[in-house]
């Protein structure tokens, strides 16, 4: 039995005649038995703007929004993950035969991840447990991102490692999402580890090893897109509830795949588990998923911020010609994201320089308080802030609203944002020095050294001091 075809992960899905019929689902982002999810481009699908390229968004006020990124990536492979997953059996338990080598060493190993673990350490090893019959542990208590996949999804949370080994002290280990001894939990015996299954560079503190172990180094973007390639190689189809998992996981180690380390293995697999979990909506799981992440403010740096949910949308009247960018963060504690203005503002500028945004907000909302401030990086954004909601305070520095009670960006922010540009807004002339130059932004980088493995911009000219005068 010859496995589905994966070592081409350039080929594109729509590139023919092959387009499937699309989904009549609706907004739910995954409908159980639905056999045409489009890769979790169905919602997209059915929402598509009069342009065919874009999403309808508001359609009481005629709002369309472009398609996001993730929407583009499984929309343009959704052929190839559909004709993958076909290809699967679907029986998950048995195989009839394999030809592709499968460690023995890994069955009935107990996989787990490093300590501060997060969506990808916990998603991985469940998913290397389901492909190579073992059993997954945690390293240290799980996040609020993993406890919303686990919800998501139906799956248990799996037992500590220490529990494990209190039962079979012996018990052969597989390190996943990790490879230094410095990441490993102090319980496990170096001895007993049998395999590694990580996407991180070699660096200080490698385990070491008195004799031959399975080893599985990728550069992608997540392990977890190891493991659904492997599942795909060895023609195994993962439950939907595995799937899920790993689907999760890819979306949050490559930030919705739009983080520096993404790779096109990374974004098809996104697309081939969004078909076998049955999502329709990717966007919006996306979306639902960042929420439950940035409920815990310590792991997300400022590009993981402005990036998370963020939307874009494009104007054309007789005085304004662009598109408008619009980031939320939603959190229980808005103080700590805002205490973090200095930090945040070159990093709007940036992105909004790097996306070709004519502005790019960004609103943080107390979930709690159910209030909302938006966060100004120039001229251009402080403008159309004051035409959108002229009875709104700014701070003495005109880089922070108090938008009070205003929390929803499709029923708040974006028709106020409309309603201005429609009316006439004008983009000022006077923006200060706008012309940034893109080489000048610097590079993103995934500080390796990190728990958390933070995504942080290095090398810019945008000093986190500078003066916002300097930037339009």
């Amino acid at each position: 039995m010859s496995p589905p075809t994966t070592n081409s992960p350039d080929s594109k899905a729509n590139t023919g005649g092959g387009k499937r019929p699309r989904s009549n689902s609706h907004c739910s982002h995954h409908s159980m038995g639905h056999d045409d999810h489009h890769a979790g481009g169905a919602e997209a699908l059915r929402l598509t703007g009069p342009d065919g390229q874009t999403k309808r968004y508001d359609d009481e006020h005629g709002i369309v929004r472009k398609r996001t990124n993730i929407e583009k990536v499984v929309l343009d492979r959704e052929v190839a993950a559909h004709e993958i997953a076909e290809a699967l059996p679907k029986e998950i338990s048995t195989v009839p035969k394999v030809d592709l080598f499968l460690p023995e060493a890994l069955k009935d190993a107990i996989f787990v991840g490093h300590i501060v673990t997060d969506m990808d350490s916990v998603g991985g090893a469940i998913g290397a447990a389901a492909l190579y019959g073992g059993r997954a542990a945690l390293a240290s208590e799980i996040n609020s991102e993993t406890k919303f996949a686990m919800r998501e999804w139906g799956v248990e949370e799996p037992p500590t490692i220490e529990e494990v080994l209190k039962e079979n002290p012996n018990a052969k280990i597989c390190l996943v999402d990790h490879q230094q001894t410095s990441q490993m939990n102090p319980s496990i015996n170096p001895d007993n580890v049998v395999g590694v299954i990580d996407h991180h560079a070699l660096q200080s503190k490698t385990i070491v090893t008195d004799r031959p172990i399975y080893i599985d180094i990728r550069p992608w973007g997540s392990m977890s897109t190891i493991i659904a390639h492997t599942f795909l190689t060895h023609h195994k189809r993962p439950s939907i509830k595995v799937a899920g998992m790993l689907l999760c996981a890819i979306l949050s180690d490559t930030l919705n795949l739009q983080g520096p380390t993404t790779t096109e293995w990374d974004r098809l697999m996104v697309a081939v588990l969004a078909e076998i979990a049955q999502v329709d909506d990717i966007q919006f799981l996306a979306s639902q998923q960042f929420k439950a992440k940035s409920k815990e403010l310590a792991g997300l740096s400022a590009h993981g911020l402005v990036n998370g949910d963020q939307k874009s949308f494009s104007f054309k009247t007789e005085t304004f010609d662009g598109d408008v960018g619009f980031a939320v963060v939603e959190t229980t504690d808005d103080a700590v994201i805002i205490d973090r203005l200095d930090e945040l503002l070159p990093e709007i500028v940036a992105c909004k320089k790097e996306k070709g945004l004519s502005a790019l907000f960004l609103a943080v909302v107390n979930i709690v308080s159910l209030k909302g401030s938006l966060l100004l990086c120039g001229p251009t954004e402080q403008s159309l802030a004051k035409a959108a909601f002229p009875d709104c305070k700014l701070n003495e520095g005109s880089t922070l609203m108090d938008l009070g009670k205003r929390v929803s960006r499709k029923k708040d922010y974006i028709p106020a944002i409309t309603q201005a540009i429609k009316g006439g807004w004008v983009k000022p002339i006077n923006r200060g020095q706008s012309v940034v130059d893109i080489a000048s932004l610097g590079k993103l980088e995934v500080d390796p050294l990190d728990p958390y493995q933070k995504v942080v911009r290095k090398g810019s000219s945008l000093a986190p001091k500078a003066p916002l005068n300097v930037v339009g």
